[in-house]
């Protein structure tokens, strides 16, 4: 077969840009909705991200020099309530101080004066005879917080401070000043009202003050912790960034910060860079959180506090360390959720900040990232959008798993060798987003594809057919295919003396009544219906699919057009006895030639049949127009007789055609496999064979003795034939009787037909 079109025509490409373009706005709604990170976004990012850090968390070093004196229910029960009293906090202070801690840093606030002070206790005291010699005495000692103010001056110390929504902001900034490198670090910064803090006293006594906030996730688990905030107008330095300060001879702050100008939906050019306190270069997210590549809960951090006071402890667990007071009491309610635990005590979160920063082994999410992973999602995006286009969804489905795949490689990657923070769900949602709308709309598309073939097609294919050529509507692309072909031509012989005796919606009744069940019967026999010529029908085989025996086929549904023309006239010599009037017997004549033939889509973009052409089309028609000469019901050329051998072929002539200069061999059928296997087709066969040899060789006397035996045969399919046969051979016995004879019979071959 060889293709005679294959360039796409407008209607083509206009499908594609109709397929297309529905998928590329989704693409770019795609990201515009990732400029504004709406929550479901999030919460899938860090949904990832958590998974990562449980499949692979930081692991503990108990090696590394921070430790927890935890207040916690064994330290509750063997020294009382809480609150302790601040002479015992200051205990605690002046033991661990002694014990060689380079940093105390509290994860508890004491913003009110100690209820346990003497003088507080004498107020609750009842004025007894017996109290009144006791109140000077009592007066006379130092308060609790006097006492912890007196520890917390000797000792390298730290106090907590929490922002609040409201309420006043501090008097005095931070101990510490934050520097900004690049512009003013504020407005990015996770920003607080008023603040709750320790007495001024006590504030005054210690050596830093450090936040003690953190900025809530939508599901309350702690995944970054600020390392600077705003309180009021001041930035103050975290818990632990304050630490960090204090581990280092006149360390000071600094927050790298950069503004472009240019206002990024993904913030990409605005914030903070990096976190800087003494040596440590500390990588953070444009508000200045630091991401924390969480452990899981260590007891081997915890000291309990009560084990301190009694002296239970090895100096070595204190000297040089960083120690953090806080509490893990159940009652205290100090507790917080992370990706890997549901609930661990807050001072353990500020430990684990702190340990990060010592390592350095830190998670990163840089500004860029989201522009990085918008554009990626965009660029494969397209890319699949093109092999859906092209290749359909199977290729779809692998290119889209190939690149889910490597979206999730990449981002383990990313987070297992560099602490990147990668996010894989956005583009791994895109992309099976575009790959499901991708595939609707194709499937959509296709079935319109397949409805528009099914509608071409319906009334000229049978059902199994159009069904397959509905799978590959390529077929249906202009152009023409030259294959091997068989064609049919059939029409009704005395169609002009039905319709007269028929008005117009008899005629049109009487033609919907041959029509159907001829054209029923060449659909069920796999042929294509070409046309309906007012009576007459074309139709061939082998195209739009291909069919190897498409010249047996088409010889099968011309038997079996004539059965049903029988059964026709059995139901209008019915209908005309009912009526009154005489019945007019319908026949049809059918041609059938096989050859080479244009298949396919002719005619111009804007309209198209599919249709078939060539010189064996032309040669089928005028094959059918023989059948009223001979008086038969079938002819068929050679090629067809030789390719459907198994059926009752009689060879009944050597004709010109118009159009060919070259005489053709034509065949009558008188029934399939069944018949031709008979014994009385093998004696017809033998004498009809004879008979045309006797013909041939102008032996009229034996050509008749054949000719009388044939008949005698009773085969009535062919007593017009041989009325022709007669009738031809008393005109060449005249001929031969004549001068003339070689004149008239010289244009001639065989019978003569013309």
């Amino acid at each position: 077969m060889t293709d005679m079109a294959t360039k796409p025509d407008q209607s083509t490409l206009r499908r594609k840009g109709l397929y297309l373009t529905p998928i590329i706005l989704l693409l770019l709604g795609a990201c515009l909705i990732r400029i504004f990170d709406p929550t479901p976004l999030v919460r899938m990012r860090v949904f990832a991200f958590d998974s990562f850090q449980r499949l692979k968390p930081r692991i503990y070093d108990p090696s590394l020099p921070v430790r927890i004196v935890d207040i916690d229910d064994s330290s509750l029960a063997a020294l009382g309530q809480w609150p302790l009293p601040r002479s015992l906090i200051a205990d605690l202070v002046v033991r661990l101080k002694d014990l060689g801690a380079a940093v105390i840093a509290f994860d508890v606030m004491f913003p009110e004066p100690d209820r346990l002070s003497p003088a507080n206790l004498l107020k609750q005291l009842p004025k007894t005879e017996a109290t009144d010699p006791l109140a000077a005495q009592i007066l006379a000692l130092p308060s609790n917080d006097k006492k912890l103010a007196e520890a917390l001056s000797a000792a390298p110390a730290i106090l907590g401070i929490a922002g609040t929504s409201q309420g006043e902001p501090p008097d005095a900034p931070a101990k510490a000043e934050v520097y900004a490198k690049g512009p003013d670090p504020r407005p990015y910064l996770p920003a607080f009202k008023g603040a709750t803090r320790s007495l001024p006293e006590l504030v005054s006594a210690a050596s830093g003050e450090g936040a003690l906030n953190w900025t809530p996730e939508f599901d309350q688990v702690v995944r970054r912790v600020p390392l600077a905030v705003v309180i009021g107008h001041h930035v103050w330095p975290a818990l632990a960034a304050e630490t960090m300060r204090l581990l280092q001879p006149d360390a000071a702050y600094a927050i790298v910060t950069k503004d472009s100008g240019v206002s990024s939906g993904f913030g990409l050019w605005k914030g903070a860079t990096q976190f800087l306190v003494g040596s440590l270069d500390v990588p953070v997210d444009l508000d200045c959180q630091l991401w924390l590549h969480h452990t899981s809960h260590d007891p081997r951090r915890f000291i309990s506090a009560y084990k301190v006071l009694e002296g239970g402890v090895d100096r070595s667990e204190i000297q040089g360390r960083v120690i953090l007071i806080g509490t893990s009491a159940a009652g205290l309610n100090d507790t917080r959720t992370t990706p890997l635990e549901d609930a661990i005590a807050g001072v353990e979160i500020h430990a684990q900040t702190i340990e990060q920063m010592l390592l350095g082994d830190h998670l990163i999410r840089p500004g860029y990232m989201a522009a990085i992973e918008t554009g990626a999602a965009f660029v494969v995006g397209v890319v699949l959008i093109l092999i859906l286009a092209r290749s359909g969804a199977l290729a779809g489905a692998l290119a889209g798993g190939l690149s889910v795949a490597g979206a999730f490689l990449v981002s383990w990657v990313a987070y297992s060798r560099h602490g990147i923070l990668a996010d894989a769900v956005y583009p791994v949602t895109v992309l099976t987003g575009l790959y499901i709308a991708g595939t609707v709309q194709r499937y959509f598309s296709t079935e319109r594809e397949r409805n528009r073939v099914r509608r071409a097609f319906e009334h000229y294919l049978a059902p199994a057919l159009v069904e397959q050529l509905a799978r590959d509507p390529s077929r249906l692309e202009l152009g023409g295919q030259l294959r091997q072909m068989t064609v049919l031509f059939s029409d009704v012989r005395n169609f002009t003396e039905i319709s007269e005796k028929l008005d117009a919606p008899g005629v049109t009744r009487f033609l919907n009544q041959l029509l159907t069940p001829v054209s029923d019967t060449i659909l069920s026999h796999g042929g294509t219906i070409d046309k309906y010529m007012g009576d007459a029908v074309m139709a061939f085989w082998n195209a739009p699919l291909e069919e190897p025996e498409h010249a047996r086929k088409a010889s099968l549904a011309a038997l079996r057009m004539q059965e049903d023309v029988k059964e026709l006239n059995d139901v209008l010599k019915a209908e005309a006895q009912a009526q009154g009037r005489a019945h007019t017997p319908v026949m049809i004549g059918i041609g059938l030639n096989t050859g080479p033939c244009c298949v396919g889509n002719l005619g111009t973009a804007r309209r198209f049949d599919y249709s078939v052409v060539g010189d064996s089309v032309n040669v089928a028609s005028r094959l059918e127009g023989q059948c009223k000469i001979y008086g038969v019901g079938i002819i068929a050329g050679a090629s067809v007789a030789e390719a459907a051998r198994d059926l009752a072929f009689l060879e009944i002539d050597l004709v010109k055609v118009k159009g060919r200069q070259e005489p053709i061999r034509i065949y009558t059928l008188l029934g399939g496999a069944e018949v031709k296997s008979s014994a009385a087709f093998q004696t017809l066969a033998d004498l009809h064979a004879e008979g045309l040899s006797a013909f041939r060789t102008e032996d009229f006397e034996q050509g008749r003795a054949i000719l009388a035996r044939a008949r005698a045969l009773g085969v009535k399919a062919l007593f017009n034939l041989y009325d022709f046969y007669e009738k031809r051979l008393s005109e060449l016995e005249a001929a031969a009787a004549s001068t003339e004879r070689e004149e008239k019979a010289a244009p001639q071959a065989g019978l003569y037909g013309s």
